[in-house]
């Protein structure tokens, strides 16, 4: 049974950086899509980045373009999302998410069949 398990989040401040880590188990890694989606208190979850299996593909949000990056290394079962020049708004609970076992990415939640626990960032101004 796929298991996610995301770490790295906690407090930063703004202008920071963070990385966040989502290690996944009891799947074939290399051939699942991942993406990172983030939910702010009291709003819907929203997607934030996606690669495809072979670390192509990447999508990201809007309101993260250029300044976060979503990688993996398949050696290591681990997803990463890099989070640079950090806004107070970026403060959310993080979630790993992944599709599979299918090779293709996708922004829509619905798409993804298993979810980590998540992981909470906080960024103060």
């Amino acid at each position: 049974q796929v298991r996610l398990v995301e770490s790295g989040g906690g407090l930063a401040q703004a202008g920071g950086s963070r990385r966040l880590s989502c290690t996944f188990s009891g799947g074939a890694f290399s051939r699942t899509s991942m993406a990172w989606f983030r939910r702010s208190s009291g709003l819907e979850r929203k997607f934030v980045a996606t690669i495809g299996a072979n670390g192509g593909g990447t999508e990201y949000g809007n309101s993260v373009w250029g300044r976060f990056t979503i990688s993996r290394d398949n050696a290591k079962n681990t997803v990463y999302l890099q989070m640079n020049s950090l806004k107070p708004e970026d403060t959310a609970v993080y979630y790993c998410a992944a599709r599979s076992p299918d090779l293709r990415t996708s922004v829509y939640e619905w798409n993804y069949n298993h979810w980590g626990q998540g992981t909470q960032v906080t960024v103060s101004s």
